[in-house]
């Protein structure tokens, strides 16, 4: 579904990314693990539509929407839940939803996925009518993948869903990916906590300075002696 074929992004003259090559089934989890600095949120930001590529292709069922804005990309089924969440703080839980579906028009449809997102996350229905900014950590990431998923995305693209979060609640989020997942929703990955990422995913990228150096199997990743020194502290 995703195809991207040498990628280039960079922050004004620094170079950020560069020669990106990576591929997203339908249905399929992938993920990007990589340090700090690798270009792993960088990468996600060039797929969204917040950063313009410098060079390279970027399409989605074999349409090119490297050059297309945000909201486009959106429309044809790409969703960001961005690092640090980016919910609006001053709105209620109920109205950031209903934000993540402002390019749908079929109400019914709005309100029956309104109903499935307090299914996925019972918290958020308890506190629908709460600012989002008063919501603990956990639930804000939950809010942040509701929201994006009110768009209907065929791909989400999610950029470091555990940080900041204690580890039940990291396992909470990330079994709720795997249902969401279970519904035909690709998912794309960034995630620090590498071990988390490779064994929520199917498949997986190793970015390192800009550039990808190693694809795989997550289960192949996982007994990589380079991997498990990198990225698995063993």
């Amino acid at each position: 579904m995703l195809q991207v074929r040498e990628l280039a992004l960079s922050y004004g003259a620094i170079a950020a990314v560069r020669g990106v090559d990576l591929a997203v089934g339908a249905g399929e989890r992938v993920a990007m693990i990589g340090a700090n600095g690798a270009g792993k949120s960088t990468t996600l930001k060039g797929l969204a539509g917040s950063l313009r590529p410098v060079s390279g292709s970027i399409r989605i069922d074999g349409e090119e929407i490297g050059h297309l804005p945000a909201h486009a990309r959106v429309a044809r089924g790409l969703s960001l839940v961005p690092e640090g969440r980016g919910i609006f703080a001053r709105l209620s839980v109920d109205e950031n939803l209903d934000l993540g579906a402002y390019l749908r028009r079929d109400r019914a449809g709005v309100r029956a996925d309104l109903d499935r997102m307090f299914d996925l996350f019972p918290r958020l229905a308890e506190r629908r009518h709460q600012l989002a900014g008063t919501l603990s950590g956990g639930e804000q990431q939950m809010l942040a993948i509701a929201r994006a998923l009110m768009s209907r995305p065929r791909l989400l693209l999610l950029d470091e869903p555990s940080m900041g979060l204690a580890p039940l609640i990291t396992l909470r989020i990330f079994d709720t990916l795997r249902a969401v997942s279970a519904e035909r929703v690709a998912i794309l990955l960034v995630e620090q906590n590498a071990r988390a990422a490779l064994e929520l995913a199917t498949r997986a990228y190793v970015l390192e300075s800009g550039r990808i150096t190693l694809t795989g199997m997550s289960a192949e990743l996982l007994t990589s002696d380079a991997v498990r020194q990198a990225y698995l502290g063993e």
